[in-house]
């Protein structure tokens, strides 16, 4: 394939990187480093039929464009519809099916993302990882469509082979409680099983007032072969299930709840609470002290199973009921929202914050909270870990801002690896490169102001962007 001059490259090699001089000589010391360090993507949503199938990339549109819910979310608030995008209707609708169209569609509307992480992304992903140019634009969306539908004819580019092209050591996909882990048993058959671990991700088995929960439920008691009657049968059916995630190489779960709550309710009550869902009588108030006793509960069970706890709160969900109704979730209809965090973990925080079989990752998307809860929790709890900037939050000047932010409480080793956070396989390297680089600019501040030796500033970058993540989520597969 030959790269047409009309189509320049636009990364700079430095883009990101402080503009100051003298620190940007430094971080560019740092961020080489770390370039190239293996990737330890421990918080993802990779279908991982997806990788078991290993089948080729069918076209740009259905791989770049359609699952990219920051990309998607763009478009459509600019009044592109989503069927003109493609993105499927429940009811089986038509919608757009030419991704040549979709591609043109969004490669006419490149401006949109001037500024912003996707912009980021996306460059890199077209020219790091697929080797064509990114100058996007109405004039180009053909030849650079069909720039990369030629790679992605190619062997290299499927999606196990990509595994090593994008440098990914190990990556955890997101799993719900009731999944077999059909997918994940075919990878290890292949070698494959340290490689591409699952996450237990409870929620739609512990919210119950969620339209799919009592799929969930049927789902988990078909599995695990026990029959969920009472509060009992339901604990017991999540153990199961847990147990069966570590045996398939499991290192972490995922909560994704709108509220931080972790008050303990009594078992009379939880059983109460549960039956009557199961009756199909729920109610909100029940439905938030139900949800919030069970990460205290999935707390109790981290402690003594090893799974790492993620929890990222404050986010309401599918929050235009015509868009759920029709398009169903995760098509960029979420939005933050303030919580209480310190005092809603104060529960859990008090029964097992200091326990030593726990580690509890805590995320946000309201930077207030960083600075005000969330550092000084992870400051001075053992079992807690401050998350990275996640989901609104991903953008280099909101990385910027955390590390000036939380550093002077939690420092640099309360926090936790950076999560890419995303279903787009191809820019999980895109967006653990913009951290690395952010991160070296932090560190090359702190070296041009005599805060940090350079030789303390090159083992920090490893660790932050290594040896942390590699660290903080160990294997725990039983023999």
């Amino acid at each position: 394939m030959t790269t047409s001059p009309a189509l320049p490259r636009v990364l700079h090699p430095d883009r990101l990187l402080p503009a100051q001089p003298q620190e940007r000589a430094i971080a560019r010391e740092l961020y080489e480093a770390v370039r190239d360090l293996p990737i330890v993507s421990m918080h993802g949503h990779v279908d991982p039929r997806m990788l078991a199938a290993d089948e080729p990339f069918g076209d740009p549109a259905s791989l770049l464009v359609i699952p990219d819910h920051y990309l998607v979310r763009m478009l459509v608030s600019q009044g592109v519809p989503h069927d003109s995008l493609g993105v499927p209707r429940r009811d089986g609708g038509p919608v757009e099916t030419d991704p040549r169209e979709i591609w043109r569609a969004f490669a006419s509307r490149w401006k949109l993302f001037r500024g912003t992480p996707t912009r980021l992304w996306m460059e890199h992903v077209l020219e790091s990882v697929l080797d064509v140019p990114s100058a996007l634009s109405a004039d180009t969306a053909d030849e650079v469509y069909d720039a990369i539908v030629a790679r992605l004819a190619l062997p290299e580019y499927r999606p196990l082979a990509l595994l090593d092209r994008l440098g990914i050591e190990i990556l955890a996909t997101t799993d719900s409680a009731e999944d077999p882990l059909a997918s994940h048993a075919d990878l290890a058959s292949r070698g494959y099983g340290d490689r591409v671990v699952p996450t237990f991700r409870p929620d739609s088995i512990v919210n119950i007032d969620r339209e799919d929960w009592r799929a969930g439920i049927d789902g988990m008691a078909a599995i695990s072969g026990i029959d969920i009657v009472d509060y009992r049968s339901y604990i017991a059916a999540i153990e199961s299930r847990r147990e069966a995630f570590v045996a398939a190489g499991a290192r972490a779960t995922d909560h994704g709840h709108l509220y931080a709550d972790t008050a303990v309710l009594d078992d009379a009550d939880a059983d109460r609470i549960l039956q009557a869902a199961l009756r199909g009588d729920v109610d909100p108030v029940s439905s938030r002290a139900f949800a919030g006793h069970m990460l205290t509960e999935m707390a109790r069970m981290s402690s003594e199973d090893g799974m790492v706890m993620q929890l990222h709160p404050g986010v309401l969900r599918d929050y235009d009921p015509q868009v759920f109704a029709a398009r169903g979730r995760d098509v960029g209809y979420d939005i933050p929202v303030p919580i209480d965090h310190a005092r809603a973990l104060r529960p859990l925080l008090e029964r097992y914050g200091h326990h030593p079989g726990l580690k509890l990752i805590l995320f946000t998307v309201d930077e207030d909270v960083f600075g005000r809860e969330l550092a000084p929790l992870a400051g001075v709890f053992p079992a807690v870990r401050l998350g990275a900037p996640w989901w609104f939050l991903d953008t280099p000047d909101a990385m910027r801002r955390f590390r000036d932010t939380v550093t002077d409480t939690a420092g640099f080793y309360n926090t936790a690896g950076f999560v890419d956070d995303t279903r787009a396989y191809l820019s999980i390297p895109a967006r653990h490169d913009v951290s690395r680089r952010i991160d070296a600019g932090h560190l090359a501040r702190l070296v041009a102001e005599h805060r940090l030796p350079m030789d303390e500033a090159l083992e920090t970058a490893v660790d932050l962007t290594y040896t942390i993540p590699r660290d903080l989520y160990p294997p725990l597969r039983r023999a």
